[in-house]
């Protein structure tokens, strides 16, 4: 394994961030003799993609080769090691917080990405917001911590998605969720019906008058703060990706970078 000397991008991992990761990263021991790249500067590769928007053929030349970054990655993806770190660092947060480690109450939404001519043959029409591309739909904890995630065509429903968003959540935390905040765009007794059967009720937030410009919605507010954390991720700001497994991830991916960093805080 080569040793690295280069200089230091913002996106890069900290000491104390690092030694947290690392054992969720290890697919294989970090010295293995087949190793040609430290797994921490694949990491750093990894997050300097999401953070930057870059293409990957434009890595940086004192980052490892993008092949090897970008093979890294899947097999990382693949394990589903994001997923399995954001549900251990969010149960960390809450304690810290000093709320229980798992949640009664998450909030759910979605939001529309532009396509590219990479995502476009899988992309659907929203007509609501007038855009070609692809639904991201998420549930968050009431402190704005993703814990479901799913990916459609942006001409599927949201009322669609509550079923599968609903089975990850309570997964995720062992079925302790019983209340979901949601928009007028799950109304209905359909999304009511797929909810409860996993044992999960949808409160619909409303708008208590009608009003011109930005209002502040109770509960509703904090998934939205969730998306604005992502859309801060500029490979987000739009559908880049040919698959939507890889949209996904690096969802998770960005998460993982937000929720690592507010824990090393938490610890220092």
């Amino acid at each position: 394994m080569a040793e690295v000397n280069r200089k230091c991008y913002p996106q890069d991992v900290t000491d104390e961030e690092w030694a947290f990761v690392l054992p969720y990263l290890l697919l294989s021991r970090e010295d293995s003799a087949s190793r040609r790249h430290s797994l921490r500067e694949l990491f750093n590769g990894v997050r300097y993609i999401v953070r930057t928007g870059n293409q990957w053929r434009y890595m940086p030349n004192d980052l490892p080769p993008w092949p090897a970054v970008y093979q890294q990655m899947r097999r990382w993806m693949e394990a589903g090691v994001f997923e399995v770190l954001l549900a251990d660092v969010q149960s960390l947060l809450r304690d810290f917080g000093g709320r229980k480690g798992q949640p009664t109450a998450v909030c759910l939404d979605s939001r529309t990405l532009q396509s590219t001519p990479e995502s476009g043959a899988r992309a659907g029409y929203d007509g609501a917001k007038r855009r070609k591309g692809s639904k991201v739909h998420i549930a968050v904890d009431t402190l704005g911590h993703l814990m479901a995630l799913k990916v459609t065509p942006a001409d599927e429903g949201d009322r669609a998605q509550v079923a599968a968003l609903a089975e990850q959540v309570q997964t995720v935390t062992g079925s302790t969720v019983d209340l979901a905040y949601v928009d007028q765009g799950y109304t209905g007794p359909n999304a009511a019906e797929a909810a409860q059967q996993h044992g999960i009720r949808l409160e619909v937030v409303k708008h208590p008058m009608a009003k011109r410009g930005f209002l502040l919605l109770p509960r509703r507010w904090v998934v939205e703060r969730s998306f604005a954390w992502a859309s801060r991720f500029r490979r987000l700001a739009r559908d880049y990706e040919r698959l939507d497994t890889s949209l996904k991830g690096f969802h998770y991916i960005a998460f993982a970078c937000i929720m690592i960093a507010r824990l090393a805080k938490a610890l220092a």
